[in-house]
């Protein structure tokens, strides 16, 4: 019997998952010097599409990223890499569901 064709055939899937990681930070002097190689750092990730998202709070020393990797160890070594590593404790969770406004059809608008 001949295999029938399904539309999804055609599709292949990343098979990464995504991870909320949650960066809890102290700041010293040096702390601002290492900014700057940091946002290298981080935009170059985000270039490869490892990183989707990354915000900062000043106010309460945090950080969130969402992150592409196969695993936790996976995110926790892109991470390390970071020059501002040694002032972070990080906490890392893989998420189940990930939704946002550009994730969706952008909405229809009649001229």
């Amino acid at each position: 019997m001949a295999k029938q064709y399904c539309a999804m055939d055609n599709l292949t899937f990343n098979q990464n998952n995504k991870y909320q990681v949650t960066i809890h930070f102290e700041m010293d002097d040096e702390f601002m010097t290492l900014v700057p190689p940091h946002r290298v750092y981080i935009n170059s990730l985000i270039e490869k599409g490892i990183i989707d998202y990354y915000s900062v709070s000043m106010e309460t020393q945090r950080c969130w990223i969402i992150v592409n990797a196969n695993n936790k160890k996976e995110v926790n070594d892109h991470l390390q890499k970071s020059p501002l590593k040694k002032y972070w404790t990080l906490e890392i969770d893989e998420l189940f569901v990930y939704d946002a406004q550009n994730y969706r059809l952008p909405a229809v608008q009649l001229n």
